[in-house]
């Protein structure tokens, strides 16, 4: 089974779907899809479709649905309902998709961010961009974007969105390793907007633009983030943000591309 919820939910058998229309079928496809090989508790999946107010034919519905599933399973497999209980299967308090792994864009992606972690933390900054340039072009739009949303699948996709956020953070850091300054700046300018608190895409927006020859500018993003901080949470932007305006101030030459810190991210250097 080929699974991918890094975007629209996908989820196909010989090249054909098995993804209901229906929402509820869907939201049960879909955390299920999260978490191929692994055992869904029933509780989970009725918190999913139905919150804390369960009706009283919660669990007759569910069989139900999953029912459905196996349905769609074996009309793709082109087999008996007996095999496609062996791909969607009960097992104690719960269900799993028997499924492999690598059959799944989650996995791809973890796999590929935790390479590009590694090729990272070993100054390999060429091999960690791509990487992370790979696991990022697994995504197809937001996770799971045509699924209904309980509670369970909600939190399942903000940790995915901020994985994804982080990786792009990790992806421009060795790019900026790379010297790649000038190629990122149009890229933060959008970040930033789109992420207007966040003080890693700053601090990563301040440095490249330094490096491209736009000091004033740098100091313009600080300015504007300490501004947006004071006005809406009452706080000064953190020591490590602070010390690397003060840096560009005094154009402390460890901002240079060539005598600059090699190790750690951009936000990470300037910490105590």
């Amino acid at each position: 089974m080929e699974i991918r919820v890094l975007g629209p939910l996908c989820a196909a058998v010989n090249g054909g779907s098995v993804v209901p229309t229906a929402g509820k079928p869907r939201q049960i496809l879909a955390l299920l899809a999260l978490h191929p090989g692994r055992i869904v508790p029933v509780p989970t999946l009725l918190e999913e479709v139905w919150g804390t107010e369960l009706p009283q034919s919660a669990m007759t519905t569910l069989q139900t649905y999953i029912l459905q599933l196996r349905r769609r399973l074996g009309a793709a497999m082109g087999s008996d309902a007996g095999a496609a209980k062996d791909v969607l299967a009960t097992r104690h308090g719960g269900y799993l998709l028997r499924t492999p792994q690598e059959g799944s864009d989650v996995h791809a992606y973890e796999r590929l961010v935790a390479a590009g972690r590694a090729a990272f933390d070993a100054d390999d900054h060429r091999r960690a961009a791509d990487s992370f340039r790979q696991a990022l072009g697994l995504w197809r739009g937001p996770a799971l974007v045509d699924v209904p949303m309980g509670p369970v699948l909600r939190i399942e996709v903000l940790r995915l969105e901020e994985s994804r956020l982080a990786t792009v953070e990790r992806r421009i850091d060795a790019d900026l390793h790379l010297g790649r300054h000038a190629e990122l700046v149009a890229e933060l300018m959008d970040l930033t907007a789109r992420h207007p608190q966040h003080e890693g895409l700053h601090a990563q927006a301040m440095l490249a633009l330094y490096r491209s020859g736009r000091q004033a500018h740098a100091l313009e993003v600080y300015r504007g983030l300490r501004g947006r901080l004071i006005e809406e949470l009452g706080v000064e932007p953190s020591p490590q943000l602070q010390r690397l305006h003060q840096a560009m101030l005094t154009v402390d030459a460890q901002l240079d591309l060539v005598a600059g810190p090699r190790r750690g991210s951009t936000f990470d250097r300037y910490a105590a």
